[in-house]
C-alpha cells in the first residue's frame, strides 16, 4: 500500500491541489483506489487533467472502493471513457460501475449502453416531457399548489425518459410551468410559521391597588421581513458555498470574516426601472440585513452604450431608496488582472481566438434556418488551435491587428452539454472605442459571461444574487471560476418584478421619448424609476411594497393597480390634507358683509386627537368668507338633479368642509356661451340641517393659482400592450390650468420633506429636499406633489395616485 506522501505526490502531478489531496487521503480505501487508477491506467498520460475529468476520476475511485471482483482491465474501460469524454457526468460513472460489478465479460459497446454515452437529451424534449408530467397531476397540483414543487422535482428524476437529461434544466422549466397553471404565488402558497405564546405570569390580586404601576403602551406591530423567509432566509451562511478548491475559501474568509458581500452590479447604459428597485433592495437589504455589505459596481465593459448620465442617475437612484454602497467599483478597475486571466485561460487550453461570423457561430450552436436550436452542434476550425498559437492571436487582437468582428477570444466549454450556456461563450471582443475611464488603453473589452463571475470573486462576493434568466449561466459562471483556479462565490437566482400596463423594454421606452409621446426618461407616466420619484412616489412605499411580495423563484407579475394602491396606504399615513379646486367657480355669499368672515379650524390630518406628521402641528386655520370658490363639478340648476347627485342644486343645500351650517343655491350667472361665471349662495345660519354631502372650498382672498396641475392616468388602453404605440392612451395626460388650492400649502413646501415615520417600519427613508418631497393630499381629489418643473415663477403638480383604485383600471 502506498504510503500518504507517495499519494499526495501523484495527486500533484494530475493536477490536484494539496487541499484537495489531503481531503481525499483522510478515506483510505478512496485514496488507495485513486491512486491506483491514476498509477495503473494513467501511466502513459503525462501533465495535468483538467478540473471536471479530476473531479469525475475522484468519484470512480468512491463507486470503485471495496469491489475486488473489479479488476484493473475492466475499470481501464471506465477511466478511457473518462479520458476521451465520453463519460462527462457523475451519474455516467455511476451507472458505469454498476454495470462493471454485474457482469464477469463487459464489454465497451454494453458500458456505453449502460453508462448512457451519446444518449443526449435536449431542452426541448425536456420540456415536452415535464409538460406532459404536469399535465398528469393537473388535479392534485391545482389542490396542493406550489407546495407540490420540491415533489415534482424529486419525481422528475426518476422518469427514464430525463435519465440523462441535465438537471439543471429541471427547476427553471418546472417553474415556468407552475406560474403557468397556477400564476403567480398568492397568500395561499405562505406558509405561515406559528410562534409559540409565552407563558403568561400570574395575574396581580384585581381588588389590590399598586402604587408603583404604571402604564405600558402597546406593543407596535412590526412588517414581516423578506430577509428572514422564503429565498432569502434559505440561503447558505458565508463560507458554506461550495468549492472545487477549497483552500481558495480560506483567503476568501480572511477578506470577509465570515460576513455577508453582496453586490448590485447595472450596466451604465440606461436608465434604471421599477424591476431594479427589487435587486437594488435584494442585494443591499439582503447584506444590511445581516450587519453585511454591498458594493455597487458598474459594469462598464461595452463604452460605446455608456454615458455619465446613467452613471449618475444609477448611484442617485440607489441613494433615493435609502441605501450607500460599501465601496462604488467599476469593471474597468480590473481590465489588467482580467486581461492576465485571459491568458491565462489559453495557457491551460482553455481558451481560443476565433475568426467565424456570427452566422457561423450560430449554425456551430445548432441553430436552424428557421431560428430555432435543435441541429448538430460542433466546434469551430480554430478551437484545435494550440495554446501557442492562441495567446500570439490573442496578442495581436490586443494590440489592434484586427478590426471589430474580424476575431474574438472564446472559452473552450463543451458543445456536448444540454446547456446553451456552455457553448464557447464569448470572453473578448475587439472594440476600438475609447473608454470614459481608461480611454485609448484597450482595444479589446471582456465580455459579460468572462467579467462577472471574476470580478465577483475580486470582490469576494459571498451572495451573487441574480434574476432567473441567469440560471443557466451559473454552469459557465462556476466552470469558468474553477477552471481559473479562482474563488468561486455562489450565484443564485431569485424572480424579477414585472409591472403590467406598462413597458420596461430600454428600446420601447427610448422610442416613446425620441418621438415624443412622453416629456423624457422621467416622465411621470413611465415606470423607470426616474419617472416614479418625478411622480412623488415615497421611496419606503416601494420597498414596503415589495417586502409584502416576498422573494421567490418566480416571476412576479403584478398589476399597476395594486402598486399604485400600496403607494396609497402609504401616503395615507404620511401627508397631510389641503383643498385643491381643479376647475374652480366663483361663489358669493349674499348674506355676508364684504368684510365678515368665519374662522374654520381645519386639521392636517383628521382624527379624534389632532395628529402631529413629522415637523407639522395638528392644523391650520381658514377664514369663509364673502367670496369663495369651488369645483365646478360640484354645482348644478338643472330643473331634475339625478338621485345620486349630492352637491349642489336647487333645493338641496350642501355642506363646505368645517363650515358650521350649509349654504343654499340662489342663482347660477353663465356667460354668452353657457358656462358658469359665478354662483350665488344663501349662507344658511341657524338652520341646522345635516346635508347629503360636504364639499371643499378655497376662500378667493387667501388662495393660490396653480399654473398646471398634470393628473397622469395610464399610458396605455391594455393591460400587456404588445403594439405599444398603437395602444397609447390618448388621455394618459390631462392638465388643469386654472386650478387654485389655500395657501396653507406654502407651510408644507417650507417643512417639506417631513420624512413621517410609520411605526413599526423598516423603511422610514430620510429623504432629501426637492420638489418630489412636497407631498400632499388634495381632500377628494388625490395625492399630489410638486413637479420638478416647478419654481418661484410657476406652481405645477403632479397626481401621484387617486384616492381610491379607478374601477376603470380593474
Amino acid at each position: 500500500m502506498a504510503s500518504d506522501e507517495d499519494i499526495v505526490t501523484l495527486f500533484s502531478k494530475f493536477g490536484f491541489g494539496d487541499a484537495k489531496s489531503k481531503e481525499i487521503i483522510k478515506n483510505k480505501k478512496v485514496s488507495q483506489q485513486l491512486y491506483e487508477i491514476l498509477g495503473d491506467d494513467l501511466s502513459s498520460f503525462s501533465g495535468e487533467l483538467e478540473p471536471k475529468k479530476l473531479a469525475l476520476l475522484h468519484q470512480l475511485a468512491i463507486d470503485l472502493k471495496g469491489s475486488e471482483n473489479v479488476s484493473s482491465s475492466l475499470r481501464q474501460l471506465l477511466t478511457d471513457a473518462i479520458l476521451d469524454e465520453r463519460i462527462k457526468s457523475t451519474l455516467q460513472v455511476q451507472e458505469g460501475v454498476k454495470y462493471l460489478k454485474s457482469t464477469q465479460s463487459p464489454t465497451e459497446s454494453e458500458l456505453n449502453t449502460h453508462a448512457g454515452v451519446g444518449q443526449e437529451v435536449s431542452e426541448e424534449q425536456v420540456h415536452s416531457t415535464i409538460s406532459k408530467y404536469f399535465d398528469s397531476i393537473m388535479d392534485e397540483l391545482q389542490a396542493k399548489r406550489y407546495t407540490m414543487v420540491p415533489s415534482i422535482l424529486g419525481q422528475l428524476r426518476k422518469l427514464t425518459e430525463l435519465k440523462w437529461a441535465s438537471p439543471a434544466l429541471f427547476k427553471p422549466i418546472v417553474d415556468s410551468l407552475a406560474l403557468k397553471h397556477l400564476g403567480p404565488k398568492d397568500e395561499r402558497d405562505v406558509i405561515k410559521k406559528v410562534k409559540k405564546t409565552p407563558a403568561k405570569a400570574s395575574a396581580p390580586d384585581a381588588n389590590k391597588k399598586d402604587s408603583s404601576a404604571t402604564k405600558v403602551d402597546a406593543p407596535v406591530e412590526t412588517e414581516r421581513s423578506m430577509f428572514s423567509e422564503g429565498f432569502l432566509g434559505d440561503l447558505h451562511k458565508p463560507g458554506e458555498n461550495p468549492q472545487m478548491w477549497p483552500e481558495l475559501m480560506d483567503e476568501h474568509l480572511k477578506f470577509t470574516h465570515r460576513q455577508v458581500f453582496t453586490r448590485f452590479p447595472p450596466e451604465p447604459n440606461g436608465f434604471l426601472h421599477i424591476g431594479h428597485s427589487k435587486a437594488i433592495m435584494v442585494n443591499f437589504g439582503y447584506a444590511a440585513f445581516n450587519k453585511g455589505n454591498c458594493y455597487l459596481r458598474f459594469d462598464d465593459t461595452n463604452p460605446e452604450a455608456e454615458e455619465e448620465v446613467y452613471f449618475k442617475s444609477i448611484e442617485d437612484m440607489v441613494s433615493w431608496l435609502g441605501y450607500s454602497p460599501w465601496k462604488i467599483t467599476y469593471s474597468s478597475d480590473y481590465f489588467q488582472e482580467l486581461y492576465d486571466l485571459a491568458e491565462k485561460l489559453i495557457e491551460c487550453d482553455r481558451g481560443y481566438v476565433c475568426h467565424c461570423t456570427p452566422e457561423q457561430v450560430k449554425e456551430q450552436r445548432g441553430m436552424k434556418a428557421d431560428g430555432t436550436l435543435g441541429g448538430q452542434r460542433n466546434g469551430c476550425s480554430h478551437r484545435e488551435r494550440t495554446p501557442e498559437e492562441n495567446l500570439k492571436e490573442f496578442r495581436k487582437m490586443r494590440d489592434g491587428f484586427y478590426k471589430t468582428g474580424e476575431a474574438t477570444l472564446r472559452m473552450k466549454q463543451d458543445y456536448t452539454s444540454p446547456n446553451p450556456q456552455m457553448w464557447d461563450l464569448v470572453a473578448y471582443r475587439v472594440l476600438d472605442a475609447p473608454h470614459h475611464r481608461t480611454g485609448d488603453k484597450w482595444k479589446i473589452y471582456p465580455t459579460y459571461d468572462f467579467t462577472h463571475c471574476l470580478v465577483d470573486s475580486f470582490e469576494n462576493i459571498s451572495h451573487s444574487l441574480c434574476t432567473t434568466e441567469f440560471r443557466l449561466l451559473r454552469e459557465s459562471y462556476e466552470w469558468l471560476c474553477d477552471t481559473l483556479h479562482v474563488y468561486r462565490p455562489a450565484q443564485r437566482e431569485y424572480g424579477r418584478l414585472n409591472i403590467t400596463g406598462t413597458v420596461l423594454s430600454k428600446r420601447k421606452i427610448a422610442k416613446l421619448v425620441t418621438e415624443g409621446y412622453v416629456r423624457g426618461w422621467d416622465d411621470p407616466r413611465l415606470y423607470t424609476l426616474e419617472g416614479i420619484r418625478r411622480r412623488g412616489v415615497p421611496p419606503g412605499a416601494i420597498l414596503s411594497f415589495i417586502n409584502t411580495l416576498g422573494v421567490t423563484t418566480s416571476t412576479t407579475n403584478i398589476e399597476c393597480v395594486r402598486f399604485e394602491s400600496a403607494v396609497r396606504s402609504y401616503l395615507d399615513q404620511t401627508t397631510p390634507r389641503l383643498m385643491v379646486v381643479l376647475d374652480p367657480v366663483l361663489v358669493e355669499v349674499d348674506n355676508l358683509g364684504e368684510d365678515e368672515t368665519i374662522e374654520v379650524e381645519m386639521p392636517y390630518k383628521p382624527g379624534s386627537n389632532p395628529v402631529t406628521l413629522g415637523p407639522l402641528s395638528g392644523g391650520r386655520t381658514l377664514k369663509f368668507g364673502k367670496y369663495i370658490y369651488i369645483d365646478r363639478s360640484d354645482v348644478r340648476d338643472d330643473d331634475q338633479v339625478s338621485k345620486e347627485y349630492f352637491r349642489l342644486a336647487p333645493g338641496q343645500p350642501v355642506g363646505l368642509m368645517k363650515v358650521p351650517f350649509n349654504i343654499s343655491l340662489r342663482l347660477i350667472e353663465r356667460d354668452t356661451e353657457g358656462n358658469i361665471t359665478k354662483v350665488l349662495v344663501n349662507y344658511d345660519k341657524d338652520i341646522k340641517k345635516k346635508p347629503k354631502t360636504y364639499i371643499q372650498w378655497i376662500p378667493k382672498s387667501d388662495c393660490i393659482k396653480i399654473d398646471e396641475v398634470r393628473v397622469q392616468n395610464a399610458l396605455f388602453t391594455l393591460e400587456n400592450p404588445k403594439d405599444y404605440l398603437a395602444e397609447l392612451n390618448p388621455n394618459s395626460e390631462e392638465i388643469f390650468g386654472n386650478a387654485v388650492i389655500e395657501s396653507s400649502f406654502k407651510e408644507i413646501v417650507s417643512r417639506s420633506p417631513m420624512n413621517v415615520e410609520i411605526p413599526g417600519s423598516q423603511f422610514n427613508i430620510k429623504e432629501k429636499p426637492g420638489n418630489n418631497t412636497v407631498r400632499f393630499q388634495a381632500l377628494r381629489v388625490g395625492y399630489f406633489c410638486l413637479d420638478k418643473d416647478s419654481n418661484d415663477d410657476k406652481l405645477i403638480l403632479n397626481r401621484i395616485v387617486t384616492l381610491k383604485e379607478d374601477s376603470s383600471k380593474k
